[in-house]
């Protein structure tokens, strides 16, 4: 009998999270990654008090970011990997090892009464495995910058081929929007030198300007990146009052 036809006839038994874990963790280990979100998913929902549930969303994230693209492409599953590592560490602030360790000494107590349940031997081996291994938390808190920094590559590739079409307007919305959204990012600067090269474009010079002042109060050590723009800022409000006389 294959695992996918036992996660069938398991269901709402206790072994039902030891076939789906089992099922998912192959499909992940064969990078069949759509496959092991689908299953760790339906453990999540239909097993929640599983003590595989926290590995299964740690591997759910995971599976998600080895579907996550090449930056060009549709970012869906980067954001998806995102939110399922933030609900990790939302949900499991506390030590990963020091629950695993709890639950391990739970089912090692439960097969000294009942040594023949299987379900019992299978969680408990799936407990020790987990002490095992390294902290899924700092792996979270890794992964989700990297994230971010794809998400700000792919809106930044946009706008820069707006640019190039010549849609000043569409481009500085990403533009804005990578400045809003991915501050954190190395995409920030350029985006705000962008964003303030669009505005001077459109003849947006009072925007600009408003930008440049802004651009300099938040980072007054990076002024050299709008020298230019402030120079080409200044000369037109020089020439528009000098033709104002």
């Amino acid at each position: 009998m294959t695992l996918e036809s036992l996660m069938f006839s398991t269901r709402a038994t206790d072994l039902e999270d030891d076939v789906l874990f089992t099922l998912a963790n192959a499909y992940f280990q064969s990078e069949q990654y759509m496959l092991s979100a689908d299953i760790y998913r339906r453990l999540l929902q239909q097993t929640s008090d599983s003590p595989y549930a926290r590995r299964a969303q740690f591997q759910l994230a995971r599976s998600f970011e080895q579907l996550s693209p090449f930056y060009e492409l549709d970012q869906d599953y980067t954001v998806k990997a995102i939110n399922e590592f933030t609900i990790y560490l939302d949900q499991y602030q506390e030590d990963g090892s020091e629950k695993v360790a709890r639950d391990a000494e739970m089912y090692r107590e439960l097969m000294k009464v009942n040594p023949s349940n299987a379900s019992y031997k299978s969680k408990y081996e799936a407990a020790m495995a987990e002490l095992s291994k390294g902290s899924p938390a700092s792996y979270c808190k890794t992964a989700i910058p990297v994230l971010r920094e794809k998400l700000a590559h792919n809106r930044y590739s946009i706008a820069r081929q707006y640019v190039k079409l010549r849609k000043y307007k569409s481009a500085e919305i990403f533009f804005d929007e990578i400045i809003r959204q991915y501050p954190d990012t190395k995409w920030n600067d350029p985006s705000w030198a962008g964003k303030i090269d669009m505005q001077i474009e459109r003849g947006k010079w009072f925007e600009a300007r408003q930008s440049i002042e802004r651009f300099q109060q938040q980072f007054p050590d990076k002024g050299a990146l709008v020298e230019v723009s402030s120079k080409k800022v200044m000369e037109n409000f020089s020439e528009s009052r000098q033709n104002g006389k």
